[in-house]
């Protein structure tokens, strides 16, 4: 019985040596690993940060409210972005009841209204176009309430008018132009808008060759106001502005040159209200998109700057303090426009990215036509409504 007993105890104390013989584990094995992943918010959220110290250093902070998404020059307005409830385009005035801002264009009837800042942006551009010797512009719509865009929508045949809310004309920032001299697809005035309405800020917001990502069907006619160096990076790049937004999503910011001028565009998703950083020596705009963040535009110089700000307010184009004496981004004189032009050729450098470059290919760099020089300093004389028959173009 004792051997037994003996026996039991050395194999005992024989297995607590082996027990404490054990190899520790490598301190990189057998430990679980911690979880690194991120998640998709939480990577936006560090991006954003990444952007904002890029304009820490110097810069003073600004408070950007959720609202701000939804106001601005760069609002995106199709079937699935709406123009936002409650825009209100206060400004907008009777044409023809303000003869003053009508410079270089007839009018189809006596109701359009636009907002003095866009007829002056209009009108700028219609003055160079003069002086190219292009003179048979007809505006055939402006700015258009729910109201007036309600009635349209009635009386034109399915596919041809946008319900209220979902027209760019209701947001004040889109003009219809035709010419007296045949449809836009084919005539003078055109083609020149087509080749140079990014020079003052406009685009051809429905091309011909982009219906799948707009959604809607070529209209020649159809200019829409995005401001420089918008305008121009979307023509460089043969974007229209639904790519333009994506583009500027994914890249987060970018540089750009355009006639000398430095531009820098940043992106900045807005999930809820909060604070970035903007420089406090240089010129800037701030404009939402209308889905989920907001573009803040630096302007290196003093000569294609507005004033310092968010674009606000209860009209989406009326944005300068009443005090502002800046220059405006396009080329205008105060008061009523004569259509200054710039005095140097037009350059447009690749824009720099921050992030790995787009997948969107760009067209060949267009050859642009050196501007002629600025209009004499009493402008040109006003175009009246000419007694012809006006190409009938669908109005959305």
């Amino acid at each position: 019985m004792k051997k037994w007993l003996l026996g039991i105890v050395i194999l005992l104390i024989i297995g607590y040596a082996v027990i404490q013989d054990k190899p520790e584990p490598d301190n990189n094995e057998n430990v679980p690993k911690e979880n690194h992943q991120v998640e998709d918010e939480k990577l936006d959220e560090d991006l954003d940060e990444d952007l904002d110290e890029d304009l820490k250093g110097d810069g003073m902070p600004v408070r950007i409210t959720k609202d701000q998404v939804y106001k601005g020059h760069l609002l995106l307005i199709n079937e699935d972005h709406p123009v936002p409830p409650g825009t209100n385009v206060s400004d907008a005035v009777n044409l023809a009841k303000n003869p003053e801002l009508i410079n270089g264009y007839g009018l189809l009837d006596n109701s359009i209204r636009l907002t003095p800042f866009l007829a002056q942006k209009l009108s700028a551009m219609i003055a160079a176009a003069h002086q190219d010797g292009i003179n048979h512009f007809m505006l055939t719509s402006g700015y258009r309430d729910e109201e007036e865009q309600s009635k349209l929508y009635e009386e034109k045949e399915p596919g041809y008018a946008l319900p209220a809310g979902f027209s760019e004309h209701n947001l004040g920032l889109a003009v219809d132009i035709g010419s007296t001299q045949g449809k836009m697809e084919s005539a003078a005035e055109g083609q020149w808008l087509k080749e140079n309405a990014w020079k003052y800020g406009f685009i051809l917001r429905y091309p011909e060759d982009k219906t799948n990502i707009t959604g809607t069907p070529y209209e020649p006619w159809h200019y829409r106001y995005v401001g420089l160096p918008h305008s121009a990076i979307m023509y460089e790049n043969n974007f229209v502005l639904e790519e333009y937004l994506d583009f500027l999503k994914e890249q987060k910011s970018i540089k750009t040159t355009i006639n000398h001028e430095e531009y820098s565009i940043y992106y900045y998703s807005v999930l809820e209200d909060t604070t970035i950083h903007v420089p406090a020596d240089s010129r800037y705009e701030i404009s939402g998109n209308n889905m989920d963040g907001v573009i803040v535009t630096v302007y290196s110089g003093q000569g294609d700057a507005p004033a310092n700000g968010v674009l606000s307010g209860d009209t989406p184009t009326n944005n300068r303090p009443e005090n502002d004496s800046s220059t405006s981004d396009t080329p205008t004189n105060e008061g009523a426009p004569t259509g200054n032009r710039p005095n140097d050729k037009p350059q447009i450098d690749t824009p720099t990215t921050h992030a790995p470059t787009s997948d969107t290919p760009a067209d060949t760099d267009p050859a642009l036509e050196k501007p002629a020089g600025a209009v004499p300093e009493d402008g040109m004389q006003e175009v009246k409504k000419p007694e012809v028959s006006i190409p009938k173009e669908e109005n959305r």
